[in-house]
């Protein structure tokens, strides 16, 4: 009656994606546990935990438990992988008992954040759990020809780490994990309205700003846009107007860290491999590579090698994990 399910997950800091391999992505929601901290119960998960950030009174608390793509706090993954799993159950009417599970790492997590993730995912009752490199989830999701022997480039922002890889014959070649992001962009963008404009804004504010005048490419027409928050002197509320020049100038040293992770990456590929990427070019996938301008201004950084945007850059790596079941054998066998 209980088929073996197989499910594929991307741990994302930002959201977490959930593949199965009859119904596709079955769950898209944010990284987000909504806590009471008097009980130490999950109150909220997802879409509406996410809405309650800088929203509840002081007994609830809206917590992120992965940071730069790994687990900061394993109770609470562990509690909201449980609810997310509930929701696919009840979504896709398949049993989520002892499913066969692949998880995404960032390349530069360390061993200990790797066995972290495993037992996040077998407390709730995986039967097996494999872990697969982000870059190449997100290259198999690309559709990018990672089992032959030619270079295929991905390049993957995320919201908490950044991932560079070269794939060939199903390995990582060479790679890169800056933990820089969507995230830290929105960071960033706080820091800067809080030091030239005197007014503290939210994360759902900065992020907004970001997604709508926010740009990698600095020949794009100038945009403004209205933001409402808290004025550091007077402590009353106030509207400020912030062009997007100012939100480019932000976050610019974000996508410096990130042209930097991809041009070492590039001087540590064999010259065979070399020759291939100026061929085939990079790929980007990830929250980040929807960022306006993203894909021209990478051009114009990296000379000769062409820049090509995903199909659906913010599904690339969780439908890679959820097709990367059928050829994980090997794929590990090349890992070692």
């Amino acid at each position: 009656m209980f088929s073996n399910t197989e499910i594929g997950i991307d741990l994302g800091t930002a959201n977490i994606l959930i593949y199965t391999r009859n119904k596709g992505i079955i769950l898209n929601e944010p990284s987000v546990v909504a806590v009471d901290t008097r009980t130490n119960q999950v109150v909220a998960v997802g879409n509406e935990a996410k809405n309650m950030i800088g929203k509840t009174p002081r007994n609830i608390v809206p917590i992120r438990p992965l940071k730069d793509g790994v687990i900061a706090d394993f109770d609470m993954t562990t509690q909201m992988l449980k609810a997310f799993l509930k929701k696919v159950s009840k979504k896709a009417g398949v049993s989520t008992r002892k499913p066969s599970v692949v998880v995404c790492t960032p390349s530069g997590s360390t061993a200990v954040e790797r066995r972290a993730i495993d037992n996040a995912v077998k407390s709730f009752g995986a039967k097996e759990v494999h872990l697969i490199e982000e870059p190449v989830a997100a290259a198999i999701g690309a559709d990018l020809p990672v089992a032959e022997p030619q270079a295929s480039m991905i390049v993957d922002i995320g919201g908490g780490t950044s991932e560079v890889g070269i794939i060939s014959f199903g390995g990582v070649v060479a790679s890169r994990s800056v933990r820089v992001g969507g995230d830290h962009m929105d960071e960033e963008i706080i820091q800067y309205v809080k030091r030239q404009h005197n007014v503290l804004i939210g994360e759902s504010t900065a992020e907004k700003v970001k997604i709508a005048i926010g740009y990698a490419h600095n020949d794009l027409p100038e945009e403004e846009m209205e933001v409402r928050g808290r004025d550091l002197v007077t402590g009353l509320p106030k509207v400020i107007i912030i062009r997007s020049s100012e939100v480019h100038n932000a976050f610019k040293e974000v996508l410096e860290s990130i042209l930097h992770a991809i041009t070492e990456t590039l001087e540590s590929c064999p010259p065979e491999l070399s020759g291939d990427i100026v061929d085939q070019g990079i790929t980007i996938t990830g929250g980040g590579a929807l960022l306006k301008g993203m894909q021209q201004w990478l051009s114009n950084q990296i000379n000769d090698v062409p820049v090509h945007l995903a199909d659906n850059p913010l599904e690339s790596v969780a439908v890679g994990t959820g097709r990367s079941l059928k050829m994980i054998q090997k794929l590990q066998k090349a890992a070692k």
